[in-house]
C-alpha cells in the first residue's frame, strides 16, 4: 500500500465500487493575525469549491488539542477525534484519501494520525487541490456515520524524552526550514535553535516545483545523505507537529519508517530548562 496517491487514480476510484472517504484538511500556518490582517480560514476555503463529495476537517479543533505546554498542536483527545472521523464517514474498513490546498502539511497531520490510531488504508493525494483536475463543488455532503475507533500504535510517537535519546542513538530530522534550526529567526516559539543532536532537514526540499512529493528513489537518497541507512531509528519534529508529519509522510514514501515528535519545538522550547543548540552543527 502507498502512502500517496495522484489526482488521476483518486479521480478512477471515486467512481469506482469502493470509494474512498474524501477529507478536507485545508489549513496553513499564518502569521496574519500579528499583521492586522484576517487568519487564514480553511472552511471559507471549503465552502468556496471543493472536490465533490469530500468532508470539511478542521486541524486546529480535530486534528489536535488546544494549544498549551504540550504545544501548539499537540495530540487531540482520542474520544474526540474517533467522533469527528466518525461524523466524516470514515471506517476502518473503507480507504481514506485526504488532501489540503497543496502544502501536504495539514493532509499529512491527517495521515498521521489516522495511521497512528490504527486505519489500516490512508493516502494524501499529492500535490492537493491544485492537482485535481475536475470540477469542484460547493454542495456540503451529510455522509453515513463510521465507525473508526483509534486505538493508539505502541510506536510512531515520540515524546520529548525519546525524541532527545533518538537524537543520540538514532536519527533526529528537524523538518523546519534552516534558519530556525540554526536559530537565526524564531517566528512563533519562545526561542530559536534545534534540538542537541538533531539534524537539519526541513521538509520542503522533499516536493519538486510543483508540491508534488519528488520520486522515491530520490527520497532514499536524500535521507542517505542526512545518515539514515536501512537499520537507523530515525525521528522526525518540527515546530508543532504539523510539517514534521510531512517529512514521516515523505519517509514513507522512501519506503523508511519514521517516528513523530508531536509536541515538537513548540513543547521543547517552552521548557526553559531543555538544552538548546544554535547554529549549523548538530552538537
Amino acid at each position: 500500500m502507498t502512502a500517496i496517491i495522484t489526482a488521476s487514480e483518486l479521480a478512477q476510484e471515486l467512481t469506482g465500487g469502493r470509494p474512498p472517504v474524501l477529507l478536507d484538511v485545508r489549513w496553513q500556518l499564518s502569521l496574519a493575525k500579528a499583521a492586522g490582517a484576517p487568519p487564514f480560514d480553511g472552511r471559507v476555503e471549503y465552502a468556496a469549491g471543493h472536490i465533490p463529495g469530500a468532508v470539511f476537517v478542521d486541524l486546529d479543533r480535530e486534528l489536535a488539542a488546544a494549544p498549551g505546554a504540550r504545544g501548539r498542536h499537540p495530540l487531540p483527545d482520542l474520544a474526540e477525534f474517533g467522533a469527528a472521523m466518525r461524523r466524516a464517514g470514515v471506517s476502518a474498513g473503507r480507504p481514506v484519501v485526504v488532501y489540503d490546498g497543496g502544502q501536504g502539511w495539514a493532509a499529512a497531520r491527517a495521515w498521521w494520525l489516522l495511521r497512528w490510531t490504527g486505519h489500516p488504508d490512508v493516502r494524501v493525494l499529492d500535490g492537493g487541490l491544485p492537482s485535481w483536475p475536475g470540477e469542484l463543488s460547493t454542495v456540503t455532503p451529510d455522509p453515513a456515520a463510521g465507525d473508526f475507533a483509534p486505538v493508539p500504535g505502541a510506536g510512531g510517537r515520540l515524546d520529548a524524552d525519546a525524541a532527545a535519546a533518538l537524537a543520540r542513538t538514532g536519527v533526529l530530522l528537524d523538518a523546519r526550514a534552516g534558519e530556525r534550526y540554526r536559530g537565526e529567526v524564531e517566528p512563533v516559539d519562545r526561542v530559536g535553535g534545534h534540538i542537541p543532536g538533531a539534524v537539519s532537514a526541513p521538509t520542503t526540499e522533499n516536493v519538486g516545483p510543483d508540491g508534488r512529493f519528488l520520486p522515491a528513489a530520490e527520497l532514499r537518497d536524500r535521507f542517505k545523505a542526512l545518515g539514515v541507512s536501512e537499520d537507523t531509528e530515525v525521528g522526525v519534529y518540527c515546530g508543532s507537529g504539523v510539517s514534521g508529519a510531512h517529512e514521516v509522510l515523505a519517509l514513507a514514501v522512501a519506503g523508511i519508517p519514521a517516528a513523530l515528535y508531536v509536541g515538537s519545538w513548540s513543547e521543547w522550547s517552552s521548557d526553559p530548562s531543555r538544552p538548546v543548540v544554535v547554529g549549523a552543527d548538530p552538537q
